[in-house]
């Protein structure tokens, strides 16, 4: 057997001795082995007499000696290092005899790291041969492709191998110091002078931690009182004021003022005036700290008065472990938020007064609310007006419109006719639009309704006046189904207006009617006289 691998051996002949002899020296061993008598047993078959045979890749499967080993790098053209001491890890893998070399990772190092050379044979001289377990010691050097790997030390499982197969392990060595991480390592010169209080050590003990107050804020502009929320962070000491969320209708941002911090006590001021608006850190003399809250009584903030009327329970065992001089006994809220009546102005002309009412209501304005079921019931379903422009000029007298109302969303248009030599371009005068009456407000607006367009009537549009003068049939339908909600002089009008052209078209259709009668009657006579003339020539 060679490596767990079973061969076949041939007898060999020994020096002096012939072919015939060494045939001859087989057949006495096979001699003897007939003539021995062999143990027989009856009991069961014993396996511990016979050890089981394990293959070499079997055997070292996943057994790998492990060394640590550094090399040089040069460094050209840098004055602050000349050479890297650069730390690696030879892997042997005992199953294969393969190896391989892999550099740890070095944080913030700036230069790739890992694999550098992938597990295979790595050659040791020119004439084809590579390194085994055996050449390898520590202390040693192993060129590998032109660099020279030098061995440290190695680990505990390589060490026991190593002796366990009679090879004696050279002392370990120092791993040397890279010069230019040492001196990374060193401080930075500070020629500041170190403060008093450790910030550090307030961010390790204090992030994370908030007092928070509830307090009023006296909003003296609006003369009312706001209920707000101050944060003290006592990991940077800086404050965040906030309103409380509560559904009054005002503008939906609650940060009153950002966080930061806000400074107490402010320094001599200079004769001449500065130029920006903040103030710098070289310019205060002390900050608001947290033993300048005290619940009860009013603090000011940035020119803003707030008075502290409670605070949490994570603020309040601050308090009573760190300053238990101040009482923090919360305080009743007695003053109530005056009520406000929204005071909407006057309607300025500009747009429709749905329009401006949502401007007042909110600062990003919604889109009116529609009435779906006008919307559904009269689609399609307009009223149609025959008008004319009320004007002092004469230019005008000539000109005539239509007025149509379209009963889904309660919305007139107006159309021109076109006029020959009128010097007007006739067209579309008016978009769909609700038109309010005169002396309508933003608060309690009214519009025209299908009520107020009787005949003869005057319907007041943007300062301009049209008087109507007649209207279609489906207007006098339409009115007489909803009699009970249209005034009586409205359909009065109506019925007057469109009662003498419907008699006149009734006569005018009669006589049509029976002149249209006496045609057909001659035409009937003719075709019967036809067909008894056909008959005949035919017979």
């Amino acid at each position: 057997y060679k490596n767990g691998y079973a061969l076949p051996r041939r007898p060999t002949v020994g020096i002096g001795q012939s072919p015939l002899m060494s045939e001859q020296l087989i057949e006495q061993k096979i001699s003897d082995l007939t003539f021995e008598r062999p143990d027989v047993t009856y009991d069961s078959f014993d396996d511990s007499q016979f050890e089981a045979f394990v293959p070499a890749y079997v055997a070292l499967d996943k057994k790998v000696l492990r060394f640590y080993a550094y090399f040089e790098e040069n460094v050209l053209y840098s004055p602050d290092e000349e050479y890297r001491i650069r730390p690696v890890v030879i892997n042997y893998f005992l199953e294969d005899d393969t190896m391989c070399i892999s550099e740890p990772a070095v944080e913030n190092s700036g230069m790739p790291h890992g694999k550098r050379i992938k597990r295979q044979h790595l050659p040791k001289n020119e004439q084809g041969a590579h390194y085994r377990w055996t050449d390898l010691n520590l202390g040693i050097d192993l060129e590998v492709y032109g660099v020279k790997y030098h061995i440290t030390h190695c680990d505990d499982f390589t060490k026991e191998f190593m002796e366990s197969e009679g090879i004696n392990l050279n002392d370990p060595v120092s791993m040397p110091v890279d010069p230019y991480t040492e001196h990374r390592r060193k401080p930075l010169l500070s020629h500041t002078t170190p403060s008093d209080f450790d910030r550090l050590h307030q961010f390790l003990t204090m992030d994370r931690k908030v007092l928070r107050f509830f307090a009023l804020w006296d909003d003296s502009h609006y003369g009312e009182t706001r209920p707000v929320t101050i944060t003290y962070f006592l990991v940077d000491d800086t404050v965040e004021i906030r309103e409380a969320d509560a559904p009054n209708g005002r503008i939906p941002f609650p940060v009153l003022m950002r966080r930061q911090r806000l400074p107490k006590k402010l320094k001599e001021s200079q004769a001449f005036p500065t130029c920006v608006l903040e103030v710098s850190k070289e310019e205060v003399d002390e900050y608001y700290s947290p033993k300048d809250f005290h619940v009860g009584q009013t603090i000011t903030l940035l020119g803003r008065h707030f008075q502290l009327c409670d605070c949490d329970g994570f603020t309040k065992e601050y308090y009573a472990k760190n300053h238990p001089d101040i009482d923090m006994k919360p305080i009743e809220r007695t003053e109530k938020l005056p009520e406000r009546k929204k005071e909407i102005p006057p309607y300025n002309g500009f747009g429709s007064l749905e329009d401006t009412l949502q401007n007042c209501l909110s600062l990003i304005p919604k889109q009116p609310k529609k009435n779906l079921l006008q919307l559904l019931e009269n689609d399609h379903k307009v009223l149609r007006y025959s008008a004319r422009l009320d004007s002092q000029f004469s230019e005008d007298e000539g000109r005539r419109f239509v007025l149509s109302y379209f009963l889904a969303n309660d919305m007139i248009s107006i159309y021109e006719k076109p006029t020959r030599n009128s010097g007007v371009i006739g067209g579309k005068f008016l978009e769909k639009t609700r038109i309010p009456k005169p002396g309508s407000t933003v608060d309690h607006p009214e519009f025209y309704s299908p009520a107020d367009l009787a005949i003869g009537s005057t319907v007041e549009v943007f300062n301009h006046r049209f008087v109507l003068t007649d209207a279609d049939q489906y207007v006098l339908t339409y009115l007489e189904s909803i009699s009970s909600q249209i005034p009586s002089q409205t359909l009065a009008s109506v019925r007057q207006k469109l009662g003498v052209r419907t008699t006149n078209n009734e006569q005018n259709g009669k006589s049509q009617s029976a002149d249209y009668k006496n045609i057909l009657t001659f035409l009937f006579k003719i075709s019967f006289f036809l067909s008894i003339l056909c008959n005949i020539l035919i017979f």
